[in-house]
């Protein structure tokens, strides 16, 4: 796998806001495949990491152009315009982010991770604009999770209920905080790429 081939697809393909939020969603969803694999919870799944950071960085691939008012049903097209193809492995992935228009709910940790952690990502970009800094360095933990649970009219098309599905025992079985933990330090890590 190309890596480089798909950013560089991106980079012509989408708005600059929804390029960063592609990678940061790339990186919780390797966050999360390492937290899992960690704790021996990926026996049963043979998706590779590379698989869950490509389904991660490629989500919003067709939120763009000609293929927007479609998405997320274009992936392969949007794809294809640049002589890029994906498993079906990672394009179930994808499409379980938005199972409404996709008819793919999710069924393992790789499609609950992304459905959980797609809109998180906006919420955690929201907060640390707000600080003085306008740093992900600077976002405690606890400042997510009152904005998460307390304030709903803070950043309010964050899909709240979605993330909340993190605790789900038959998806991710992660508590919400344990959740955000992760996908935060994730973005962290990532932060100069982002550009916060």
């Amino acid at each position: 796998m190309d890596r480089q081939k798909y950013l560089d697809a991106l980079k012509k393909q989408l708005e600059l806001n929804i390029f960063n939020h592609s990678l940061a969603l790339e990186a919780c969803m390797a966050g999360l495949y390492d937290y899992f694999s960690q704790n021996n919870q990926l026996t049963n799944e043979p998706i590779t990491k590379d698989e869950w950071k490509l389904a991660g960085l490629l989500h919003d691939v067709d939120f763009s152009g000609e293929f927007k008012p479609t998405h997320p049903q274009k992936t392969l097209q949007a794809l294809a315009k640049y002589d890029l193809t994906i498993s079906e492995i990672v394009h179930n992935i994808i499409k379980s982010h938005a199972p409404d228009l996709t008819g793919r709910k999710p069924q393992n940790k790789a499609e609950w991770s992304i459905f959980c952690a797609d809109s998180l990502t906006g919420l955690i970009m929201a907060v640390a604009f707000v600080y003085p800094s306008r740093k992900l360095a600077d976002v405690k933990l606890s400042s997510i999770m009152k904005r998460l649970l307390k304030e709903p009219k803070f950043a309010a098309g964050t899909r709240r209920e979605e993330i909340k599905m993190c605790v789900n025992p038959d998806g991710l079985n992660l508590p919400i905080e344990k959740f955000v933990e992760i996908c935060l330090n994730s973005m962290k890590a990532v932060a100069d790429k982002i550009g916060v």
